[in-house]
């Protein structure tokens, strides 16, 4: 489904000014306020911006966000179901974010769901009772689409002088890879980058961490997860073994991994995304983080302040998929994206209705 095509929410006093809206309204469309809600396998986190022009560019300025840590995907590997504690956590987190949009007069929005809607047996089912009991009508996207969003959310952190780039995004149940040519997206006038190859792995944080262990992690469990997400990789890394690379090539990192590690090795005593999102780390940095990540126990990663209890026992499932990332792509440097999919569906509604001309 294209932007065009997105979902709006319908709760609440503002769903009948919202169903209302058609091709009559685009100039309030144009001037309005959108969000972007992504509920994956393990976050809910919502995005409401206007768009804005900044130094001649389509940007935006964020108003408000939230998030929180859900776990949908808490069991689905074993039972093949979304549990019913895990729905009730989900619908508590969907009814703030169905409030805030309705405080914030949101005009146009684009609400989707991932990889634990799409394997369980019961996600239409979510679906509809999401809908029946918060109004918000949640869209749930391919694994192409959810690749193709990444990218356009990620890629102006892209090194445009490289030839090449790999981005990734370690997601809860799923984890998508892209490989960009931003030199040739930027002669072309292709803002989001060029998409020349892509995959999605049916491996997460969540997954990883159920099947291997995620609280207490030996030196075998995470060999084991790391050359899981090596055989996973070949299939991709055959495809994309002709594409031209260059001194510049990189590594492009979205998700909690990237940005837990970026805040652990800047020794943050709070999380500061604008200290963490578009720093280059480099291959040793990363190489220290992760040791020094794997050489604490469950309780020091969970007293961590850029990792908290809630990610204590996903963190180093999140380590090993990147590891498992740079054994098949090596790079010396990686540069870390604190943006994603939400800033991916709202530069794609903005410019849908022009909001940039």
């Amino acid at each position: 489904m294209g932007a065009t095509e997105a979902g709006s929410f319908v709760g609440g006093s503002a769903a009948m000014r919202l169903a209302r809206l058609g091709d009559s309204a685009s100039r309030e469309v144009r001037k309005g306020v959108y969000a972007a809600l992504d509920l994956g396998t393990n976050n809910c986190r919502l995005l409401v911006a206007r768009p804005i022009r900044d130094a001649g560019s389509e940007s935006f300025r964020i108003i408000d966000a939230f998030s929180r840590i859900v776990r949908l995907g808490e069991g689905l590997a074993q039972s093949g179901r979304l549990s019913e504690a895990a729905i009730s956590r989900t619908i508590d987190a969907l009814l703030v974010c169905r409030d805030k949009m309705a405080a914030r007069d949101v005009s146009r929005a684009r609400l989707i769901a991932t990889e634990a809607c799409r394997a369980a047996e019961n996600g239409g089912e979510f679906v509809a009772r999401v809908r029946e009991q918060t109004g918000l009508e949640l869209e749930i996207i391919s694994r192409e689409t959810e690749a193709r969003l990444a990218a356009a959310g990620c890629a102006a952190l892209a090194d445009t002088a490289a030839k090449s780039v790999l981005l990734f995004d370690i997601g809860g149940g799923s984890s998508e890879i892209v490989w960009l040519s931003p030199g040739r997206a930027e002669k072309e006038g292709q803002p989001d980058g060029q998409v020349r190859h892509w995959t999605s792995l049916q491996l997460g944080v969540v997954t990883l961490a159920e099947k291997f262990g995620g609280a207490e992690v030996s030196f075998k469990q995470f060999t084991a997860m790391t050359e899981l997400v090596v055989s996973e990789l070949q299939h991709f890394l055959a495809r994309s073994a002709q594409e031209e690379r260059c001194g510049r090539f990189h590594l492009l990192g979205t998700s909690g991994t990237v940005t837990t590690l970026a805040g652990v090795h800047l020794n943050l005593a709070r999380y500061d995304r604008r200290r963490v999102d578009g720093l280059w780390m480099s291959h040793a940095e990363i190489d220290t983080v992760m040791n020094r990540l794997r050489g604490m126990s469950y309780s020091e990663r969970a007293r961590n302040a850029c990792i908290g209890p809630d990610r204590a026992d996903l963190v180093l499932a999140g380590c090993a998929i990147l590891e498992g990332i740079r054994r098949c792509f090596p790079s010396e440097r990686i540069r870390i994206a604190d943006r994603g999919l939400r800033e991916g569906m709202l530069l794609e509604l903005m410019r849908a209705d022009k909001s940039f001309a």
